[in-house]
């Protein structure tokens, strides 16, 4: 899938290897579920020269960070998110370790074991527990054991290395078909940086903080208050507007870190260096975000939603992701039909004032566009063109709602056959 593009920001390899001082690794220490022996779990996660899945991934910087995240707003969360808001309270951290196949959510010995795996990383790192990020992804409500992480973090950190972002990243996939990781370098203070990060993230997956498990690090030097709020706001333009199927997972968690290696004066205050920081913070996870709308489970479409002309900017967020959840609207994208009433359906059931009458809806893609309503009506189009139009991988819907300048932009994907299948059989 095509990166989106801007000016000031060259994209690189490396994902959160990318920047100065960073380094990863993942193995497969052996955490199994029964999941993970059915055929469709089991391709999806293969990496692919066929060998075993890793499931456990370390980050290490060379030098203290800066530390900033957010986390699920599920009133049910996973323990290393209680033993991570701990941890990072100070607003630093060195390293992060992090296991998929089993949640560690809904266990009485939750952060119990969540501090284990901070202290076995530590001890292994030669850091303070206290310096360490402790993340997990996967089946929810089952126990987590600890003996294959304690056996396996001694070749896990053994084996870091500036190249092993791609380790690490396989090693945080779930239901993942493809490993999603974005770098980019930029100017501060006439010094380049380089942020970079990856997620994992395919299904409950929904606009609700933060959807995910992103990893984002950096050489720029920046107080962690100053990108606790750039993390803030741009989350809330990109990992909050993402839906696959309207659930929140429990265990969501976007985590930077920034060790300052790159040399630039420490942004301090709210000034161009920290517009530009957050710029490339927005760059990274907006890319981010795409690759998980169309890397949603069973999908074969990426969609984006674009609503302007609203009278604020979050009037329009409402009516976009309106759209982008309906369910029906989804099952229409998939099967390439241009059934724009469930379009205006959806917008005319979210919760925002707005004249219907005067709705404008156009569906693009690389094979064209072509306009379905216009002031709240259909029009004439042509279907042929509509289905050329609509059997491409990625779809924009343009809804005008003119009122006023308030636009947004949400992301998302269709509802396939592939969903229930592989969500019916999920753990057992």
């Amino acid at each position: 899938m095509e990166k989106k593009k801007f000016e000031g920001f060259d994209f690189v390899e490396g994902g959160v290897c990318a920047a100065k001082g960073f380094l990863a690794n993942g193995i497969h220490c052996g955490l199994v579920h029964k999941a993970l022996t059915d055929e469709t779990t089991t391709q999806a996660n293969l990496p692919p020269e066929g060998k075993q899945k890793n499931d456990l991934a370390v980050i290490y910087s060379e030098k203290p960070c800066a530390a900033a995240a957010m986390y699920t707003t599920n009133k049910v969360q996973g323990a290393p998110i209680t033993v991570t808001r701990e941890h990072i309270r100070d607003g630093s951290a060195q390293a992060v370790i992090v296991n998929s196949v089993n949640a560690n959510t809904c266990n009485a010995d939750g952060v119990e074991k969540a501090k284990a795996m901070c202290r076995l990383a530590a001890e292994a790192l030669k850091l303070k527990p206290e310096d360490i990020i402790v993340a997990s992804t996967g089946v929810i409500g089952q126990v987590l054991p600890i003996e294959p992480i304690a056996a396996g973090i001694p070749a896990l950190v053994k084996g870091l290395r500036a190249d092993g972002n791609t380790e690490a990243v396989h090693a945080i996939m779930t239901t993942d078909i493809q490993p999603k990781e974005v770098a980019v370098t930029f100017n501060i203070s006439g010094k380049v940086c380089t942020l970079g990060g990856m997620l994992k993230g395919s299904g409950m997956i929904h606009p609700n903080m933060a959807t995910t498990l992103t990893f984002l690090t950096t050489d720029c030097a920046i107080d962690a208050g100053l990108m606790q709020e750039a993390l803030r706001e741009v989350v809330a333009l990109t990992l909050n507007r993402v839906s696959v199927d309207g659930d929140t997972s429990t265990n969501d968690m976007v985590c930077v870190m920034a060790n300052g290696m790159a040399g630039n004066t420490e942004i301090t205050h709210e000034n161009a260096d920290y517009e530009m920081f957050k710029d490339a913070l927005y760059v990274v996870l907006m890319n981010l975000a795409r690759m998980m709308a169309r890397d949603g489970e069973g999908a074969t479409k990426l969609i984006e939603c674009f609503c302007h002309g609203a009278q604020d900017d979050r009037t329009a967020e409402i009516v976009a992701k309106s759209v982008i959840t309906s369910s029906l609207f989804k099952a229409a994208m998939f099967g390439e039909d241009a059934n724009w009433g469930r379009i205006l359906c959806a917008i005319g059931y979210a919760p925002a004032d707005f004249d219907i009458h005067a709705v404008q809806v156009y569906l693009r893609s690389s094979k064209g566009e072509i306009e379905v309503c216009r002031n709240g009506a259909g029009v004439d189009f042509s279907e042929e063109k509509a289905k050329e139009i609509l059997g491409e991988e990625e779809i924009l819907v343009d809804i005008s709602i003119g009122m006023g300048e308030g636009s947004a932009i949400v992301w998302g994907c269709d509802l396939t056959y592939d969903y229930v299948r592989i969500n019916g059989d999920y753990r057992s």
